[in-house]
């Protein structure tokens, strides 16, 4: 798919210059930067397996969402 973003020159010089060197197209550089950008950024399947654990409590999950629930009616 096709997108258009405005870069300003400093980034597309320092692009076309990479470019060169690494004998890759700007687009190719731009979508291994994307790639990389959200491996980084998207958080791995599992991710928050025991995550309750570190809340602290001994209460569990279920408990809390009861205790939580009756402050609705009030």
């Amino acid at each position: 798919m096709r997108t258009i973003i405005d870069l300003p020159d400093r980034q597309l010089e320092a692009l076309g210059r990479i470019s060169k060197r690494r004998k890759l197209s700007r687009a190719e550089l731009i979508r291994q930067a994307v790639e990389r950008y959200l491996a980084e950024h998207t958080p791995e399947r599992g991710a928050a397996f025991g995550l309750w654990k570190r809340v602290g409590t001994r209460e569990d999950g279920v408990a809390y969402q009861k205790r939580l629930r009756r402050e609705w009616g009030r």
